[in-house]
């Protein structure tokens, strides 16, 4: 498995920083403002209004992540 370095808060930019220290986003530090686009994608697919309820999103979520064998 590949492993990536995370890089500490203090040097991302701050325009970039995000109130979540998952993995998946704090390895985006590499190129911050992708970590950025990223939180914001989430937060859009998961938070906001949509055809699918919250439970079927996670749902669909925790599926793709067992079928790609990934274990966060």
């Amino acid at each position: 498995m590949t492993f990536i370095q995370y890089v500490s808060e203090d040097k991302i930019p701050e325009k970039d920083r995000v109130p979540d220290q998952d993995n998946i986003l704090r390895i985006h530090g590499v190129h911050s403002k992708i970590m950025r686009h990223h939180y914001e994608l989430y937060l859009e697919l998961m938070h906001k209004r949509s055809p699918l309820s919250r439970v079927q999103r996670e749902m669909i979520a925790v599926m793709v992540s067992s079928l790609n064998d990934c274990h966060y």
